[in-house]
């Protein structure tokens, strides 16, 4: 068992997880603004991004590139100098670090290397969003990015689809129209869907309805912003009949190992498939085995 006491005095430096405005700067805490100004270095996932935050707040503290493409080069040395006694602040270009951002192995690799590890509350689309909806605000399931690929989406979805939490998702614009043609088919036309759009910036907006309703909007409108999705849990609400099997175009098998690959474990998988497809859940699980054993 690990026990981390934040405030005691290290022979290690420290890393903040440190959150930056959604949008609007005065947002921005005055613990954040304290603490970029007193660690001894900035890892940012774009550090021009950043430049503009911190000349804001007239903060003068260097900043390292931090980012999904450097991780693998970077841990190792940010994970030094913390040995070396530096402190040091991580950000994202917006909102909570790790959150559909970079950040969780870097905190992985601190807990490992006994660094302690501090969080400083402050900005999340996902929470913002959540809470104007109106929709339940708790128990809720916060799940980032949905698949691009539509195949892999709609399988996404097919697994989600009687969870009874709120659901959070983000999306980007270029994708929305898409996304919520899936979520109705697959959710159902009639489930409550809010979205939320640039959220604390100048042109905020939340658009409230049915799936069905928000394609149309998403279809008769030109879309900009970045997106946050609200959607209210179904555990009551079917499936939609036209797409009762999402996975249609792959084999029995296929089908089931796709929806293993989303997370299901094998014999819920199963019973999924053979229960749309009407087939024998036995055989088919016999089938599936006796194909992962080959």
């Amino acid at each position: 068992m690990q026990v981390q006491k934040s405030f005691i005095k290290q022979m290690t430096g420290t890393l903040f997880l440190v959150p930056t405005p959604i949008g609007n700067l005065g947002d921005m805490t005055q613990r954040a603004i304290e603490t970029l100004k007193t660690v001894n270095l900035i890892a940012a996932e774009d550090t021009r991004h950043t430049a503009q935050l911190l000349n804001q707040f007239a903060i003068t503290t260097k900043q390292i590139s931090f980012h999904e493409h450097n991780k693998e080069t970077r841990i190792p040395e940010l994970i030094d100098r913390l040995q070396q006694g530096l402190d040091l602040a991580q950000v994202s270009d917006a909102g909570m670090p790790s959150i559909s951002d970079p950040g969780h192995e870097l905190v992985l690799a601190a807990l490992d290397a006994d660094i302690p590890v501090v969080p400083i509350p402050g900005a999340s689309a996902g929470i913002t969003a959540l809470i104007a909806s109106g929709l339940a605000p708790q128990p809720f399931l916060f799940y980032g990015f949905l698949q691009r690929k539509p195949k892999e989406q709609q399988a996404e979805l097919v697994a989600l689809a009687r969870h009874s939490e709120t659901m959070i998702f983000y999306e980007a614009p270029h994708r929305l129209a898409k996304t919520l043609a899936n979520i109705a088919k697959i959710l159902g036309p009639d489930r409550r869907v809010v979205l939320a759009r640039e959220l604390t910036k100048r042109y905020e907006e939340f658009l409230r309805g049915t799936a069905e309703e928000l394609v149309r909007w998403s279809q008769d409108n030109q879309v900009r912003g970045e997106f946050v999705i609200v959607i209210e849990g179904g555990l009551e609400v079917e499936l939609a009949a036209e797409l009762q099997d999402p996975l249609a175009d792959l084999s029995n098998l296929e089908a089931v190992d796709a929806l293993v690959k989303q997370g299901l474990k094998t014999t819920a998988a199963v019973k999924e498939i053979a229960k749309k497809r009407q087939l024998d859940r036995q055989t088919l699980y016999l089938a599936y085995q006796e194909q992962n054993e080959g």
